[in-house]
């Protein structure tokens, strides 16, 4: 009988109960992760809390499915365990997660939330405050983070009148696959820290309303539950980091394509993590301090990273033009990618026969400083006229933006400057943070509502309708010149923490 066929008692697990021996259960099977505790991203301090015990609960919300299968030998996968037999983990209530569920008890109703702004500010007060770190931290100082928003208050509509829009159509195509709007859900990491559904709220939501969702990598839902989840016919794309083993990135990629997925948006600006110092103040927080190694000292682990960090170090830093032609061999799908920040790397793409690009900064979380992505669609959009002569919307090579996204006015503003859609994220996450999948419908008609007036008030009948000429844009590249302030925005967003001494606990 192989290890992983066999049986044990949860009486023999509950022995292995320290840093010299250490089992833990999840989803019904025990794994040896002695070996792995000071190689955790997370830190030893909330594995060995689960030593000998059933570790599921804390485990699911803030790793991917295969995370523990991924990183641990077939040998420290040591078999099943019999649920019965296991000893129920008392779970406290702290006064804080008492305080929060309160907190949940007075949400309004959802016709009280008229935009995507209230689903934020509701979520920031009913979500864990790791979750809410996570989901909300950005890189550095956050300046890269506010600018993808305020890029948009650059940009300034220019009207047309006396057209008959009793009836305006704002459906689209992205690549080929209708959608209803522009929009599409973009790969968000982690749908479990927010809602016990996660990314199963999007899947529904974007069924209803007939809009695109892109699949994470690092979803808390594995990749076949969601697109299992689909209505039939439901288009879904799927967001990948390469891992740095190509035997896997194939199998994953092909696995895809079988399952009907329409796009392949490989990430491009992440070979290593941004400093997220929201996230990483909640990893220290739920650390001891005095068991943090120092970075950099011989034999120690930086586990300073916070959640993002424990789940992304497969991603491969090696990626590069080259592999471009393995990824064309392996798969029909088409290949965008997703995180170029300048138009020369848009202009390579599209010369190595890639399908489109996302012009995107990772939502602000990598490089502190990068240009909002619809500045940077203004910049490619002119480069490839002036150097190619070609025109977007464009078929054969689309362009994507995401980023800083809160109203269908910010969409209409991309579109007219030549994207073919936009992506939603941090938004969507919200919303079914603080009401499931209720939220996420109540948002995606939120947007339609908006898409139907502002059409009607712009002059545009159809997407077609929305063109360069409806926009100033003018002003994007002056980054010193003066906007009228989102006050909505503004109160939403948390000021980040500064260091404070051991006894004054920081919010974030």
């Amino acid at each position: 009988m192989s290890t992983s066929d066999r049986t044990i008692s949860g009486k023999e697990v509950a022995t292995h109960n320290s840093r010299e021996s250490c089992w833990i259960i999840v989803h019904g099977k025990v794994y040896d992760v002695t070996d792995f505790l000071d190689d955790h991203p997370g830190g030893s301090k909330i594995i060995l809390k689960y030593a000998g015990k059933d570790a599921t609960e804390e485990y699911d919300p803030i790793h991917p499915p295969d995370a523990i299968t991924t990183h641990l030998k077939p040998e420290q996968q040591l078999g099943s365990v019999d649920m019965n037999t296991v000893e129920k983990v008392e779970v406290t209530i702290t006064d804080a997660e008492k305080a929060r569920q309160e907190r949940m008890s007075q949400r309004p109703s959802l016709e009280e939330i008229l935009n995507l702004h209230d689903f934020e500010t509701i979520a920031k007060l009913v979500l864990t405050e790791k979750a809410w770190a996570y989901y909300s931290s950005a890189a550095d100082d956050e300046i890269t983070n506010r600018e993808n928003h305020a890029a948009y208050h650059r940009i300034w509509f220019r009207p047309r009148i006396l057209r008959d829009v009793t009836t305006v159509d704002y459906s689209s195509t992205i690549l080929g696959c209708p959608t209803s709007m522009p929009v599409y859900i973009t790969a968000t990491a982690l749908g479990k820290l927010g809602h016990p559904d996660g990314e199963l709220n999007l899947t529904r939501a974007a069924a209803k309303h007939g809009v695109i969702q892109m699949i994470p990598t690092l979803a808390s839902y594995g990749f076949d539950e969601i697109v299992n989840e689909a209505a039939p016919g439901q288009n879904q794309f799927l967001q990948l980091y390469v891992n740095k083993d190509k035997a896997i990135t194939k199998r994953i990629v092909q696995h895809a394509e079988k399952r009907g997925i329409k796009g392949l948006f490989i990430t491009v600006d992440a070979p290593q993590l941004g400093r997220r110092e929201k996230d990483m103040r909640q990893k220290f927080d739920a650390e001891d301090p005095d068991n943090v190694s120092t970075s950099g000292q011989s034999g120690s682990v930086d586990r300073s990273q916070g959640a993002a960090r424990a789940i992304s170090s497969f991603i491969d830093p090696g990626l590069n033009w080259n592999d471009l032609k393995w990824f064309q061999s392996i798969t029909k799908m088409p290949i965008i990618l997703k995180g170029v920040q300048c138009y020369e790397d848009a202009l390579e793409a599209y010369d190595q026969g890639c399908q489109g690009v996302v012009l995107s900064n990772h939502g602000g979380r990598q490089l502190e400083f990068a240009r909002s992505g619809i500045e940077v669609l203004v910049e490619v959009v002119t480069k490839f006229k002036e150097l190619k002569g070609i025109t977007f919307p464009n078929e054969k090579f689309q362009l994507f933006v995401d980023g800083g996204v809160r109203r269908a006015t910010d969409v209409l503003k991309a579109v007219a400057l030549g994207a073919t859609a936009v992506g939603i994220g941090r938004p969507m996450i919200y919303a079914f943070s603080a009401y499931g999948y209720d939220g996420v419908d109540k948002a995606l008609q939120i947007l339609k509502d908006e898409f139907e007036m502002n059409m009607r008030l712009l002059g545009a009948r159809n997407m077609k309708e929305v063109v360069p000429e409806m926009v100033d844009a003018h002003n994007i590249h002056q980054h010193v010149v003066a906007v009228p302030g989102d006050r909505l925005y503004d109160s939403n967003y948390e000021s980040m923490q500064a260091a404070t001494l051991k006894e004054v606990k920081a919010k974030l």
